[in-house]
């Protein structure tokens, strides 16, 4: 399954990048995000791998789902987020990534994610680890697994280039000795992942096809997502606070579990 959902997620990067190169405009949904043609064709292009590789999982896809196509789920199901930092996309920064995981029981075990611009590749499943690979076209070269740092002196923080809010300033000001990098989509995930950075907070909104590739490849590695109270974050939520389905609630994403405990992160953020 997972060569399946890596040639789906390049294939649907290779047009977004046409598209990037080619200019689009922008759209705004109804729930306030933006929206790109690049969007809407990456997803086509990965449900139509996805009907012939496991035609029988449930896929909920971003952009289905905001023209009110929710499928009925079980305990297997697909998330894809065709094009994760449309904002970064709109932007022209490069950093954006297209998401496919597979999710059981309520935890993302299969994930790929794929940097169009950067080339990067980065996959990983519970059982076999994470690893990533560079890209020219269809091809891999360079591939190696991925490991994540352990606690050190200085605490390595990424938080959202475009929706960081106060919320996650006030909590990142506690943390002591520690760097700060803002970056976009769900290359937080990958780069915790690889070792180049050590906490990723949360406290602004996402949805589940926005976390859940990057939770999947993280975790892999040997990271965690965890919700308030030290829990995992976890999937398929119809029924939310926030009224709706596959809405997250605020996380900490950790390259070792021990910075939870470190820094008296279990509550009160």
């Amino acid at each position: 399954m997972i060569a399946g959902f890596k040639l789906a997620a390049l294939e649907a990067g290779q047009r977004i990048l046409e598209i990037y190169e080619e200019g689009f405009q922008s759209q705004i949904k109804g729930d306030g995000t933006p929206v790109t043609i690049a969007d809407q064709q990456a997803e086509e292009i990965i449900l139509i791998h996805l009907s012939t590789l496991c035609p029988d999982i449930p896929v909920v896809a971003e952009e289905a789902m905001a023209a009110g196509h929710m499928p009925e789920i079980g305990d297997r199901f697909i998330l894809v987020d065709p094009l994760d930092g449309t904002r970064e996309f709109i932007s022209r920064n490069g950093e954006f990534t297209v998401n496919i995981a597979l999710i059981e029981n309520g935890r993302p075990t299969v994930g790929v994610i794929f940097a169009p611009v950067t080339g990067e590749l980065f996959w990983g499943d519970l059982e076999s680890g994470a690893f990533k690979a560079d890209v020219t076209g269809l091809d891999l070269s360079n591939e190696r697994e991925m490991a994540c740092s352990k606690l050190s002196e200085e605490l390595r923080v990424l938080a959202s280039r475009s929706h960081r809010s106060e919320r996650t300033d006030v909590l990142i000001s506690k943390m002591g000795n520690s760097s700060l990098v803002a970056a976009g989509s769900s290359l937080k995930f990958c780069r915790l992942a690889e070792g180049k950075a050590d906490f990723y907070p949360r406290m602004e909104p996402t949805m589940e096809w926005d976390t859940a590739a990057g939770q999947a490849i993280l975790c892999a590695a040997g990271g965690h997502v965890v919700v308030e109270g030290g829990e995992p974050l976890i999937y398929g939520k119809l029924d939310t606070p926030q009224g709706k389905p596959f809405a997250n609630p605020c996380f900490l994403a950790v390259a070792d579990q021990k910075i939870i405990s470190h820094y008296g992160l279990r509550t009160g953020w």
